[in-house]
């Protein structure tokens, strides 16, 4: 696939993610009787346009978003069927429209991936051999409950397992089998070991035989600091062949890591490449069982709906619980990321998608981005940010709870100075972007 045309369709889909935005807003304030002068797809100069009832619809030149201008918005103005003139519930629910409609858009295009390819049940591939004995879990088990957080899919548990991490306390799983639920309380498996550093996950399709695909790596570990990425196929360990997780699996058993440096072969792109690296050691504490995060298994029409919405939720949790693990000084700013780092990350996953599996995965995993994208703006918009939906919102319910607006002056005030911030804060993000993308 074509570079230029892999970055035209990111940049086309983070449009339409900020233009279906901008659109919630638009049917929320024709719903409420707000005059909307120009509801534009795109930015910059106008390439179409055409009144209709008062309000000018455009088509512009960029393809990275678009507006919704409101009769009295940001003014002072009691004018018939300005956005001013209307009670604060009205206000609310017009500002609101916007963030929740991209919880819509992701919704929607979960069903084409739930649809394509089905959803994936978290159910249990490995058991550590003390765990087993203790809880009586074995592989196909569905993992239901853990510590209380109901799970639905294997990327929810792993969401928890990855943010949150795995304590000494006493672990509560609820597991199904045959149709029974079975709850248990355990402590999680103490390790103690030198680890390279790495993530992957079994193909149920192909247990133990599918290929050492690498789901991610450890933030500064061994592995990463050697340059190996997700979706890097391991190939070897000091001239061994374990290209398969079974292989991989029996000879670490075998010659389990140490402080000397091993020598790994791995796959990237079709050509195989050999590292050195020196494994860390590290005290850790884990759930005992490994789980399906990758395995899809198709869903009815009716089905997709359901887990329609359980994606919508799973992205929202994503998105909060990485907000949180940024604020607790967790990330660093190679985790930070904008626009430029966004159609970047798009265009690598579709290239390497359409490489690997073809241009079918290749759609999906772009829809998948985009899926993600819609949620984060959702979610962003809704903080309580002033200049962002979320700062409008927490202004408006302060006017609910004094039962009086605010002062425009004060308000302007607070909107400009968050304004001015939010502009600092994307010139950071994009140097940010440039330095991470280019470096």
């Amino acid at each position: 696939m074509n570079k230029v045309v892999e970055i035209l369709i990111a940049l086309v889909m983070l449009g339409i993610v900020i233009a279906f935005h901008e659109f919630g807003h638009f049917i929320m304030a024709k719903i409420n009787g707000v005059v909307v002068k120009e509801f534009s797809i795109g930015l910059g100069p106008r390439i179409l346009s055409k009144e209709y009832k008062g309000t000018k619809y455009s088509l512009k030149l960029l393809p990275l978003g678009g507006s919704c201008q409101m009769l009295g918005e940001g003014e002072v103005s009691d004018e018939e069927g300005s956005f001013n003139s209307k009670s604060v519930w009205k206000r609310i629910s017009i500002i609101f429209a916007g963030p929740f409609f991209n919880f819509i858009l992701a919704f929607l295009l979960s069903l084409i991936i739930l649809n394509g390819i089905g959803y994936d049940p978290c159910y249990v591939t490995s058991v550590d051999e003390e765990i087993a004995a203790q809880t009586g879990l074995t592989n196909e088990d569905l993992i239901v409950r853990y510590d209380g957080h109901k799970i639905r899919i294997g990327r929810e548990l792993n969401l928890y397992e990855t943010l949150d991490g795995i304590s000494k306390d006493p672990i509560t799983i609820t597991y199904e089998r045959d149709g029974k639920r079975h709850t248990v309380t355990y402590d999680p498996v103490h390790t103690a070991r030198y680890y390279i550093g790495v993530y992957y996950n079994e193909d149920k399709s192909l247990p133990g035989s599918g290929p050492m695909t690498l789901s991610d790596v450890v933030k500064d570990g061994a592995a990463e600091k050697a340059g190996l990425k997700k979706g890097d196929k391991i190939v070897s360990i000091d001239g061994t062949q374990v290209s398969t997780v079974e292989e991989f699996v029996g000879y670490t058993k075998e010659h389990p890591f140490g402080d000397a440096p091993v020598q790994i072969g791995y796959e990237r792109d079709g050509v195989v490449y050999s590292t050195q690296m020196t494994p860390k050691y590290a005290e850790a504490y884990s759930l005992g069982f490994t789980y399906n995060v990758n395995g899809r298994e198709k869903v009815s029409v009716i089905q997709s709906v359901k887990y329609g919405v359980v994606e919508v939720n799973y992205w929202i949790k994503t998105v909060v619980k990485s907000l949180a693990y940024i604020f607790r000084g967790k990330a660093s700013t190679e985790d930070i990321g904008g626009p430029v780092r966004v159609v970047s990350e798009m265009t690598n996953v579709m290239e390497t998608s359409y490489k690997t599996d073809g241009l079918f995965y290749a759609f999906l995993n772009l829809i998948n981005w985009t899926i993600l994208l819609s949620a984060n703006l959702g979610v962003m918009n809704l903080l309580p940010i002033p200049a962002l939906d979320g700062g409008r919102l927490f202004i408006y319910l302060i006017e609910v709870v004094r039962g009086k607006k605010m002062d425009p002056e004060k308000e302007g005030l607070i909107n400009f100075i968050g304004f001015v911030l939010l502009m600092i804060l994307m010139v950071f993000i994009l140097f940010n972007d440039i330095r991470n993308v280019f470096h």
